[in-house]
């Protein structure tokens, strides 16, 4: 396969302004998420953007831009928009749509987004890790994704939901929002409208599932810590120094 690391990045934030330039150890997010999506060495990373301040300090340190228009929205959209511009030739099979906000994913996580693809069946890949904080089974916050196991470490997805689902006895997984699509699929995806379910739940994988589409999901140990707020960011720089210390 050839694949292309799309990372959706833009200024508009409400519980964090300016996240993508907030330091980290010395160098802005979104640049430490480009050295990560680097590090997989799945392929080419390009940050996919609106603002202009974005472009500059990621194209400083040494990494592709591609600008885009300023009303996507959803990420999906802004890398697909990225992806016409700078693969017309259309040499690319397999696109990664990882998070602007994922500064300390480790890299070997983002190269395991992959794995399910390996199932002709299968039109876009995600991860799921299994829930072990109580607090997390009932947190809205917490997406949690319904699946029928496919194979030890991989599920099909049935459902994603903010609720506690399923019912009974067992594990519940936690959503990784990192998605790897085929080409023709993230271009079917972006063409439907928005479906019902998403539109309830406010989740966007849900319209290619209403849509007929395959969604699988390897699973792995350890979730990402997104930063979406002061504290997370915090986090994210004691994580960090943490890292340079070990």
């Amino acid at each position: 396969m050839s694949v292309l690391i799309l990372v959706p990045s833009r200024l508009a934030s409400t519980r964090l302004p300016g996240k993508p330039l907030a330091d980290i150890g010395g160098l802005p997010m979104i640049v430490r998420v480009a050295e990560r999506a680097a590090a997989s060495r799945l392929g080419r990373v390009v940050v996919a953007t609106d603002a202009g301040e974005i472009a500059e300090v990621v194209r400083s340190a040494g990494f592709e831009c591609a600008m885009t228009r300023v009303d996507h929205v959803s990420g999906s959209d802004r890398i697909h928009e990225a992806l016409q511009s700078i693969d017309p030739g259309r040499t690319v099979d397999t696109v990664v749509n990882l998070q602007g906000d994922l500064p300390t994913i480790d890299p070997s996580i983002v190269g395991q987004v992959l794995e399910p693809l390996k199932d002709p069946s299968c039109d876009i890949a995600t991860l799921v890790v299994e829930i072990t904080d109580e607090a997390e089974r009932t947190n809205p916050n917490v997406v949690k994704m319904v699946g029928t196991p496919v194979a030890p470490d991989r599920l099909r997805a049935l459902y994603f939901t903010r609720a506690t689902a399923p019912w009974g006895e067992g594990p519940l997984y936690h959503h990784v929002g990192i998605y790897a699509y085929r080409r023709a699929a993230l271009e079917r995806f972006v063409e439907l409208p928005a479906s019902t379910l998403e539109l309830r739940e406010r989740l966007e994988q849900l319209r290619a599932l209403e849509a007929g589409m395959t969604i699988m999901a390897g699973i792995v140990d350890t979730v990402p810590l997104g930063v979406d707020t002061p504290a997370d960011l915090e986090r994210a720089r004691r994580h960090l120094e943490e890292e340079k210390r070990s």
